[in-house]
């Protein structure tokens, strides 16, 4: 076990699950490193733009998507009668970070507007990504995108970690890396955006190679890190429902049978029965930190791998 706590990077790839492949080897290597496994999603309106699956998913998972729900509806009730949106802040409002975490410091570093304004709302300290570029230099692979062996050393030293020694003041308890497949969330909405998809992944392939290298076992920092990879799929269409991204199947239960079947654990939440559940096309994750967490026995990053 690590003698001291550890601090959290998590990278969350944001609608780019779609073009993972064979060749994004060390994604593939951290997920045989690590627990596997599903976050799943509640069902959205099918009218939803760019911008707000972003937000809607990213709210999700930071755990915030009940409290968004609540000043929605209060803010929709104060209008009805006519206050101002300054009255409905007095009765309603998204708790940060800190204080839901005992003080915890979080920063978030992305590459997009969206994410940006929703972070700085529910806590984090936001940098940009192009701030992250002039840290380190840009990408040979992409001028979008810092370089990620030097990405991967800052993003450990803003939780106060370095790959020869652990300083003694950490900057932050938990970095929270949210990577789109474009730098303009609206691009996203024109069409074809496979090159985005495929430049953001590359990316984030680069990076986890960078971190797992820094991690190594028997590294100052491996106990100290702990790391999760989130990616998920991004605008769903309709017709994409019943394709092998499938959790559970209603047509594999009997309609006889259907009340003595089981509730699955990802549709409750607090001991409650979550209507709105999305059984289709879930996040995937791993997490990983070195003789905590358990091995699952995943060979590669994929929905089949993590569901066998």
């Amino acid at each position: 076990m690590a003698d001291k706590p550890a601090r959290a990077l998590v990278i969350y790839g944001d609608g780019i699950m779609g073009a993972l492949g064979p060749c994004h080897t060390h994604l593939h290597a951290l997920a045989s490193l690590g627990s596997c496994g599903f976050l799943a999603l509640r069902d959205v309106p099918s009218n939803l733009n760019e911008e707000e699956r972003v937000i809607t998913e990213l709210a999700q998972l930071l755990d915030v998507h009940d409290f968004c729900n609540k000043e929605k509806e209060v803010e929709d009730s104060f209008e009805t009668v006519g206050h101002s949106s300054g009255h409905c802040k007095e009765h309603t409002s998204i708790p940060t970070i800190a204080e839901r975490f005992m003080g915890m410091k979080a920063a978030m570093v992305t590459n997009s507007s969206t994410a940006n304004a929703f972070g700085k709302r529910v806590g984090f300290s936001v940098t940009e990504l192009h701030e992250l570029c002039n840290k380190t230099g840009i990408s040979e692979e992409s001028e979008d995108f810092p370089d990620p062996l030097s990405a991967a050393s800052e993003l450990l030293s803003m939780l106060g970690l370095q790959e020869d020694a652990e300083e003694e003041t950490n900057k932050f308890d938990l970095v929270f890396l949210h990577i789109g497949p474009t730098l303009n969330v609206r691009e996203a909405e024109i069409g074809d955006n496979n090159a985005s998809l495929a430049n953001a992944l590359e990316w984030i392939n680069a990076l986890a190679g960078g971190i797992i290298e820094i991690i190594q076992p028997g590294s100052a920092v491996a106990s100290h890190v702990y790391l999760a990879l989130v990616l998920s799929y991004g605008s769903i269409s309709s017709d994409k429902s019943d394709d092998s991204s499938l959790l559970i199947s209603s047509e594999e239960i009997s309609p006889s049978l259907a009340s003595l079947f089981p509730s699955q654990s990802y549709t409750m939440k607090g001991g409650k029965l979550l209507n709105d559940v999305r059984h289709h096309h879930p996040m995937l994750a791993v997490q990983h930190q070195e003789a905590v967490t358990r091995r699952d026995g995943a060979k590669i990053f994929s929905f089949e791998e993590f569901q066998e």
